[in-house]
């Protein structure tokens, strides 16, 4: 079988352009093409299958790839014909087809079956397009400039059809003796009618006399117009946040299918929570955390309903079941330690009861198999937790190194351990089931669910346990400082080693990737900065402030010489203290703080005595004696520093400025020449040098991890956003999120109609106050807000009214965005009846406040949400009318 390439791409002398064809138990093979005319390129192959995957590369005179496709090529070959002539477009990664034929297409379209497309003898060209079509009642037809494609006339269309999820073909014969011109166009089939034609200049195509060959147009993508593409609106609600009449004083996977009966009724298509794995470590409140899951693929016992399981509550522990939910579901918020362990306590007693059909359990034993390879090692890693009273690992008195073949026993009837291995297992499989359960009925309404993918690992998880070369184990994860804290954020986490996940192609991302798959049809990526770097810190730091980007171009000895800088490590990497420093810091305490905790060298400058020379080491030294004056103030002073050394695997010693580091009183106390020089230089590092290296490791990683995946992939790229983020966002059409409060450029606030298309656009986040709230913050910001931005006259109410809150969740409806996702809070808040009187109540996170207690419930029940009628019928009016329906 022969098949003649063809493509059109611009390059430069000494470029070429090579195909990569990819044979399933082969490996690749790479023909080049060679250059015609006018960017045309030509490659003839022999294949011998009926089916092919492939992209092109464009490769310098050496060799080296200098751009690659990173979307695919599918085709499938009629039998009738031996010869083949491709005309292919470059296959970008943010066309649509690409990134919108995903899981939500497939939710929408659910009961889809595929189309055959007839290829005959006699037809001499086959048209193929990757559209996705998100309404039921479209299909795509073709036009063209003769009478085998109707001649421009509407009525005379081709109808297309869908052979997969938005792929249209057609077989068609046209005059061998006619250059073609052609486009698509979208048909309404209810109607019978062609309402809309793509934009932009006529497609073409060559005649095609010979009779043994059929050319075959595969066309990227259909040129839609804004009206045309998917377009949603949705609810952000973390599971834990839902309140129903059943729950057990937080929110269950089975309260999501009432959530979905209410988006339904109020037209929203999009259900967004926040991560839903376990993170049980020490089954108090500082697990309710939920970015420091214990297990990336474990689901959180916490949303196990109770009165759900496959077998029923003992008798004699009804009546006790029922007042505990009761009391736990009077409160306004999570009593967290309460209601984990009166969960633990009625499942363990539900597991007890019936333990001898549980471990018969067909199903359930399928379900062991499938998931062993997480499974097992996390029942392990929940038995030793539980032994040891400690999630850290270091600390256990066996199993401190995992090693697989000690672990699996755990799961032989004859080991002490299992029946509560069993247990926690138990607990994964009926969590699954809830979980599923209530995805299936939500698709089931044709409403889709986004998840949430935290970009770190807990310190202590069953990931850090079994895998610890992945991780940078050395190290802690945070972010720089933003607009939610000036200190920096330090989450604690370690960093990943990305050369070693590199090593088996991201296996461990892939294998995430899939299991989320079970559950969502779009994801956000939380903190997707952390694919281009990740703001880390030693373990002796505390506070974010006190870490540097890696991987970064470091500042070397040399570079502050050609700088003219004159280096002292002593005193550049050192916290800087004076006699009017410690005034300023410490006022009359200072005698005796530099007396307890500092060395004074008798030239007015003090330096920390070595057993409090760290963060970590005051905090610790702290614990045992409180001082939280103290405490800070030293804290802060520790962080008086300049530089922050970093010694390179090579035994190279390099150096990263300390963000602000214009604001430190050590950098105060340089001449006024040396200030410039350095600031010249942390405005480099920070600004300048690093996009370049950022933008390789992204685009090392992101794509085959994406690749990996149907879900519609949205990123959070809020912070401190280097430029190289925007672009390979754009090339890998990732969504990009814009929180109205949190512009990336210097603007009071982002206005949500310049949103372009690959965007999602709120007004507030789980991270940020809600818009109640920020109303009070800045009175001067609000009032210029509330002229400026709403285009009210006067002075601005106290509160933030109704009528407001409508005016602002509808300016981002109306607008070219694809989904507008907005806390529940924020729809509550357009109703006198339906808002919290308690504002302070409403809050997810602080992020200033580490570590923080989530555990904030919706104040309405889901029951009673169902039958505010005129409310759901407003909402879905805004929702219909912005055409997000």
């Amino acid at each position: 079988m022969k098949l003649y390439f063809n493509i059109n791409f611009r390059t430069n002398l000494g470029e070429k352009i090579q195909v990569l064809i990819m044979e399933e138990g082969s490996e690749d093979k790479i023909h080049l093409l060679q250059y015609v005319d006018n960017g045309n390129w030509f490659a003839e192959v022999d294949y011998f299958s009926k089916s092919i995957s492939y992209k092109y590369q464009m490769v310098n005179e050496y060799g080296d790839i200098l751009q690659d496709e990173l979307s695919l090529h599918h085709l499938n070959f009629p039998h009738q014909y031996t010869e083949f002539a491709i005309y292919d477009a470059w296959n970008s990664k943010n066309f649509p087809e690409n990134y919108l034929n995903n899981k939500i297409l497939k939710n929408k379209l659910s009961g889809f079956k595929a189309q055959k497309a007839a290829v005959l003898k006699k037809h001499t060209h086959l048209f193929r397009l990757e559209a996705p079509i998100y309404q039921k009642n479209w299909s795509v037809v073709l036009l063209g400039n003769c009478e085998a494609l109707g001649n421009w006339e509407y009525p005379n269309a081709v109808p297309m059809l869908q052979t997969d999820f938005g792929i249209w073909e057609i077989a068609v014969e046209l005059p061998a003796d006619q250059l073609i011109q052609y486009k698509y166009a979208l048909l309404d089939t209810e109607k019978g009618e062609v309402f809309d034609i793509e934009y932009g200049a006529n497609r073409w195509a060559v005649p095609n006399p010979e009779k043994n060959t059929l050319q075959i147009k595969a066309d990227h993508y259909f040129r839609f117009k804004g009206f045309e593409m998917y377009h949603a609106a949705g609810v952000a609600v973390p599971v834990f946040a839902l309140r129903s009449e059943n729950g057990f004083g937080v929110g269950e996977f089975s309260d999501l299918k009432m959530l979905a009966d209410w988006a339904k009724e109020t037209q929203l298509s999009i259900l967004q929570i926040l991560p839903i794995n376990d993170t049980t470590a020490n089954y108090s409140w500082t697990d309710s955390y939920p970015y420091a899951a214990i297990s990336v693929y474990a689901l959180h016992p916490q949303y196990l309903s109770i009165s759900q399981l496959e077998f029923s509550l003992p008798s004699d522990l009804v009546e006790e079941y029922n007042s505990q939910k009761n009391a736990l579901n009077a409160l306004s918020l999570i009593d967290y330690e309460q209601m984990i362990s009166g969960k633990w306590k009625f499942v363990k007693a539900v597991f007890e009861a019936h333990q001898n059909e549980i471990l018969k359990d067909r199903n359930f034993k399928k379900f062991i198999k499938d998931n062993e390879e997480w499974l097992v090692p996390y029942s392990a890693f929940c038995v030793l937790r539980d032994k040891y009273n400690t999630p850290n690992f270091n600390d256990w008195k066996t199993h401190k190194k995992y090693i697989a073949g000690k672990i699996a026993p755990f799961f032989s009837s004859s080991s002490k351990d299992f029946e509560a291995s069993m247990l926690h297992a138990w607990v994964q499989y009926q969590l699954h089931l809830q979980l599923k359960e209530a995805i299936d009925y939500t698709h089931g309404l044709g409403i889709s669910v986004k998840g949430d993918l935290p970009i770190g690992i807990y310190r202590y998880s069953v990931e850090a346990w079994t895998e610890p070369e992945l991780f940078g184990m050395d190290f802690q994860a945070g972010a720089p400082p933003d607009q939610f804290t000036d200190l920096g954020q330090n989450w604690e986490f370690p960093t990943y080693n990305w050369e070693a996940m590199k090593e088996d192609g991201y296996r461990w991302w892939k294998n995430r990737f899939k299991a989320l798959e079970q559950y969502f049809d779009a994801m956000r990526i939380d903190h997707i900065l952390g694919f281009f770097r990740i703001w880390r810190m030693p373990m002796n730091a505390t506070q974010g402030i006190l870490g540097y980007f890696y991987p970064a171009v470091p500042v070397r000895t040399e570079e502050f010489y050609h700088r003219h800088i004159p280096f002292d490590e002593y005193r550049y990497c050192k916290p800087f203290i004076n006699d009017q420093i410690l005034w300023d810091f410490f006022g009359d305490e200072r005698d005796a703080i530099q007396h307890q905790f500092m060395n004074n060298h008798f030239n007015g400058t003090y330096s920390f005595k070595d057993e409090f020379d760290s963060q970590r080491k005051l905090v610790d030294y702290f614990k045992e004696n409180p001082h939280p004056w103290a405490e800070n103030q030293l804290i802060s002073l520790a962080a008086n520093v300049l530089f922050l050394k970093e010694e390179m695997e090579n035994g190279e010693t390099v150096y990263h400025p300390r963000f602000n580091i214009d604001k430190t009183s050590s950098f105060q106390y340089l001449a006024d020449w040396e200030q410039r020089a350095i600031y010249d230089l942390y405005v480099d590092y920070f600004f300048k040098r690093q996009d370049g290296l950022w933008y390789q490791k992204a685009m090392e990683k992101l794509p085959m991890i994406l690749n990996a995946t149907d879900m519609l992939i949205c990123g959070e790229d809020l912070g401190l956003v280097p430029d190289s983020v925007p672009v390979v966002m754009d090339q890998l059409a990732i969504i990009a999120l814009k929180v109205q409060r949190m512009p990336s450029d210097d603007i009071p606030w982002y206005n949500p109609k310049d949103a372009g298309y690959m965007n999602v656009v709120t007004a507030s986040s789980h991270d940020s106050s809600t818009l109640r709230q920020w109303w009070h913050e800045d009175r001067n910001l609000t009032q210029q807000y509330y002229n400026q931005q709403l285009g009210q006259q006067g002075g601005a109410p106290e509160q933030l009214e109704p009528h407001l809150a409508e005016m602002i969740m509808k300016q981002h409806l109306y607008n070219d965005a694809m989904l507008a996702i907005f806390p529940i809070q924020e729809f509550f808040a357009t109703d006198n009846e339906l808002a919290n009187p308690n504002i302070d109540e409403e809050r997810i996170n602080n992020p200033a406040v580490f570590p923080h207690y989530w555990r904030y419930r919706m104040h309405l029940n889901l029951e009673s949400l169902m039958t505010k009628e005129d409310f759901n019928r407003k909402i879905a009016g805004w929702v219909t009318d912005s055409n997000r329906a």
